[in-house]
């Protein structure tokens, strides 16, 4: 938005030289020790605040702590990384800029109305979404979702392989007569693969179905745990492989997609929410003849003036 933009601009500028300023001052305190200490000698005593506490007017109209405190929370983070005593005069200070701007404004720009009824009704929705979402999900809704989610699970292979990369189906037979003769698999990946793995003895760790090329995964499917394939023509050369290990994939713990579990039951809740409010409400749309390009044309929300 035109206005939100321009605002927030000035504000960023802003404050950045007023935090920039007051850092500095700072420093300045902190190599004059011996005066700081006359002035800091008793710890300041502070009121009991709430959101409605006002801590500025402007022209009568009221800035409150609420307003400082939800201003800090939109602040970019490189700010945040500011003593809150330095944030809180720089805070306020924008807030009484924006309400002196504000308040030159006699006739409220369309734009700055249909903007403040759609932050209101996003603030709203919010409200009432953490509402619905209070109270924590029972563990049995937890066990129930998971039950449901793996009750048919089906575990499948997994390999974990090394091989040996060459450029010619020679050189990887003679590689596998050295095996055959007792020749150490990792050290001959190590001087003779010309893959990136060679470095660490060809070894490729675990891999499922359908993550190496089909020529390599058929070899591999193949093999008992320990046996050496026959020289296996790829794409990227010829590669002697060897069956490290096998096994089948268990489902994972409730623990370890708890988190991914209360989100699906988050989303639900919520949707419930809203189902429950729609088949309450009165809705009618009336969209059929507005054409949907209109949309995109700012120019119908824009003061002109």
């Amino acid at each position: 938005m035109r206005y939100t933009t321009a605002v927030i601009s000035a504000a960023a500028l802003s404050l950045t030289a007023w935090c920039a300023n007051a850092q500095d001052a700072e420093q300045v305190t902190e190599t004059a020790p011996e005066i700081a200490s006359e002035e800091t000698a008793d710890a300041p005593v502070y009121k009991d605040v709430d959101a409605s506490t006002v801590v500025a007017t402007v022209n009568g109209v009221d800035i409150t702590l609420g307003h400082v405190i939800l201003l800090r929370t939109e602040l970019p983070e490189q700010y945040l990384s500011a003593p809150n005593n330095i944030l809180f005069p720089a805070i306020l200070d924008q807030l009484i800029e924006q309400q002196l701007l504000g308040g030159t404004v006699t006739d409220e720009p369309i734009e700055v109305q249909l903007s403040v009824e759609n932050e209101r009704r996003a603030l709203l929705a919010g409200a009432a979404i953490q509402r619905a979402l209070a109270e924590e999900p029972a563990e049995e809704e937890y066990q129930a979702v998971y039950d449901e989610a793996f009750a048919d699970y089906e575990g499948e292979p997994e390999y974990n392989a090394s091989h040996i990369l060459v450029e010619t189906e020679q050189e990887a037979a003679d590689l596998v007569q050295q095996l055959t003769d007792g020749a150490d698999f990792a050290e001959l990946a190590k001087t003779a693969s010309i893959g990136p793995s060679g470095p660490n003895g060809g070894e490729l760790g675990w891999f499922g179905l359908g993550q190496m090329v089909q020529e390599f995964e058929a070899a591999v499917v193949e093999l008992e745990v320990g046996q050496v394939s026959a020289p296996v023509q790829t794409q990227f050369g010829w590669h002697v492989i060897i069956l490290n290990d096998s096994r089948i994939t268990v489902p994972p713990t409730l623990d370890e997609v708890r988190g991914q579990i209360a989100q699906q039951l988050q989303r639900e809740r919520i949707d419930a929410t809203i189902e429950a409010l729609t088949e309450g409400a009165q809705i009618e749309r009336f969209i059929e003849d507005v054409n949907p390009e209109s949309i995109a044309d700012i120019g119908l929300v824009i003061d002109q003036q």
